[in-house]
This record gives C-alpha cells, structure tokens and sequence, in this order.
C-alpha cells in the first residue's frame, strides 16, 4: 500500500515504519499519491503560538482569552482541554473546570503576524490557496496547480515539517478529493494529524454520522431534518433527489451530493495570483545543459497551460535554479508583449538558462510568468512569423 513517512517526507511501497529514517510517523492509503484537496488547520492556534513565545507555558494548562466579566474562552490549548474547557466557553466555567490554568490576554497582532508567515510558506505548494481564518486554509494541490511535480501527500508532508521547524507551531491536515471531505479528515486525530478520505471509502464513512457533519447543515437545519426524522447521512443516501429536493428545495439537491460525497466548489484563493510557474527537483543533481533544457520544456508547457486555463498571460519570463550547494539564482527577461505561449517561454527561458549553465551542478530547475495580465490581447500576430 502507498506510505509516506511524516519525519522524513519520503514516500515508500508499504510497511509500518519509515525504512529510511525509522520513524513510525507514516500514513498510509491505497488513494495517497491521487489525491490532491487539501485542508489545513492549525493545532490550538493562539495557544500555540503563546507557548511557543514563552517555553515555560509548554506543560501547562493555557486558556487564550479575556478573564473575569463576561470573558469567553478564545482558545484552549490541548492539555486545558482534557478538563473540560473550549473555545466560546465563558471564561468563569472554564476555569471552574480547569482552575490551574494560566490564562494569556490574545495578541492578535501577533497572530496576524504567525498567519502571514504560514500562508508565505503555503503559497509556495501552490498559488490556489483559500483562508478560511487566520489557522485554517485549502489548498489546490492538482497537477495544473501545484508548483512542484511531488504528489500532493508529499507537499503537505513538507508543508507541515516547514511550519513546525520554521513558525514553531504545529498543524493537522486533511487530504481528499473535495473540501468537504478534506476538512472533515483535518478534524481527526489533531494534533499533528495527517487524515486521508479517498474515493473508495467516502460514503462508507459518511454513512455512520449525523446530518450536522454535512457542509452547510446548522443547527436548525438539523431540527428541522430531526423533525422529518432524517438523523444520520446513511439515511440520506438511501433518499431519491428528487425527494430531498420536494421536502428541502435547492438545499436538498446540496444534501443529496453532500451525503454521497460529492463536493465541487472551487478553491478561491483570496488575491490574484502575481505570477504562475513551475519547478522540478532533480533526482541527481545536473550540470550538463542539454539535460537542464529537456527538463525546462515540460516545465514551460505546464506554465501555458495554467496560463491559458485562468485566461492570464504575462509580460516577464522567470527563471529560477537551485545549486547543489542550495543557492537559488533567479533571472528574468521583460517582453515586448505578454505571452501564454510556451514555445516563447521556454524560448525566452532557454536564453536565461544558456548564460548560467556553465558546468555547475543544479538540484532544482523552474520557470514562471510573471508581471500577470488578461490574456486578452497577449500574442499578438507576429507579421514576419509563422
């Protein structure tokens, strides 16, 4: 069965330990490397970022919020939880369950601070990223979208590596083929969780829980479907649409896909994108500029095609290679007009790569377009071309 190790990042056939580094940290499905909806959630969020600020927080019950008054419980941290305390709690009954906990003011300013940075290191999986709040975001890690040729499992695996060692917090993800799914996997086994729901197993698992798991279905939603004596989503996959449809109107067309696993809103990220690109990482590092250039193309064509599939072009060619000894170098040439064409980006890039392959030994090799515009009035006809 596919595995990959969560320590190591690396992927592998099967078994329960990392045969590589050792770590029993691995997750394993028959779906992994084929899913590519991903949901990210911050673990306690305020709470962690208040601990990681004063380590002397780290075994201690912390509640995030305002004390006394009418004071509610903003966050929670894990070890305050076990006693009972959660967030929109008043803050008197949270500490009547937990009286040994410290409780820290929120410092939103600093909060904003920690999100920009996770988001910095998201948008380099992938430009389509969708916040949901300052701890939580999708992701679009489909092949057209992604911003390395690594399975989506693998990026996510990275990302929240990165995040633990470069932010200093933990998250849980969820990965799956819609975002409903992808942020009910999110929600299992935090902290530190990595959750997969796959196409195989989705209605199975839906089946057993109640109508309020469903995307969209409040609280009274639910009286009101309790009142019809529809409680669980197994009895609403047994229901003909046109049922639902009669007894909910158009929520009832959005319950019947729900309980059968079928969500097909879009991740929308919440600014445009400022350039589209895509890299490789070489198995073995590279220094000979014919394989450099026949690594380029593929790379190119996958650039136009997001290009022209978001009806954007640009006006500037990037490219950007990585040295064995981690170095980046990045060049760019500006156009006399914006493209989306990828024989004119992997030309352009071709030029840049030729002044900078001169023996040295590359790990890594991408190409974007950046300066982005409609793709309108890109590529005009060239009157002494083809």
């Amino acid at each position: 069965m596919p595995a990959l190790c969560r320590d190591c990042c690396r992927p592998f056939k099967s078994g329960d330990d990392c045969p590589r580094c050792g770590s029993a940290r691995v997750i394993a499905h028959p779906e992994l490397f084929d899913l590519t909806i991903a949901h990210m959630d911050c673990d306690a969020f305020y709470a962690s970022v208040e601990k990681r600020d004063n380590p002397a927080l780290a075994d201690r019950p912390l509640i995030v919020g305002h004390a006394g008054g009418r004071g509610v419980v903003t966050t929670a941290c894990y070890i305050a939880r076990k006693y009972g305390p959660r967030s929109a709690m008043p803050m008197y009954k949270a500490l009547e369950l937990c009286p040994d906990a410290v409780v820290v003011p929120p410092d939103m300013t600093k909060y904003k601070a920690v999100s920009q940075a996770i988001r910095a290191l998201l948008v380099q999986a992938t430009p389509l990223v969708e916040p949901l709040s300052l701890d939580e975001a999708y992701l679009d890690l489909s092949p057209e979208h992604r911003l390395s040729d690594r399975p989506a499992a693998v990026l996510l695996a990275r990302l929240a590596r990165a995040i633990e060692r470069q932010v200093g917090i933990t998250i849980s993800v969820g990965l799956s083929y819609n975002k409903f799914l992808a942020k009910m996997a999110s929600d299992r086994n935090k902290p530190r969780g990595f959750s997969v729901i796959g196409r195989a197993e989705a209605v199975g698992q839906l089946a057993g829980l109640p109508v309020a798991a469903i995307w969209g279905v409040g609280a009274a939603t639910a009286a009101r479907m309790e009142a019809a004596g529809i409680t669980t989503i197994s009895q609403l996959q047994k229901m003909a649409e046109a049922d639902l449809v009669a007894r909910f109107g158009k929520f009832g067309r959005h319950l019947f896909l729900m309980a059968r696993g079928e969500d097909n809103r879009p991740i929308i990220p919440d600014r445009p994108a400022k350039s589209v690109s895509n890299e490789t990482t070489f198995r073995h590092d590279m220094h000979r500029p014919a394989d450099l250039l026949a690594a380029l193309l593929p790379l190119a064509e996958k650039v136009a095609a997001r290009l022209g599939k978001a009806g954007l072009a640009g006006h500037t060619v990037v490219l950007k290679m990585k040295a064995s000894d981690f170095r980046v170098l990045t060049r760019n040439h500006r156009l006399s007009e914006p493209t989306r064409r990828a024989d004119i980006i992997m030309r352009t890039a071709q030029s840049l790569l030729e002044r900078e392959a001169d023996g040295r030994a590359f790990r890594l090799i991408g190409v974007g377009v950046a300066d982005l515009c409609s793709g309108d009035n890109a590529d005009p006809p060239d009157l002494f071309g083809p």
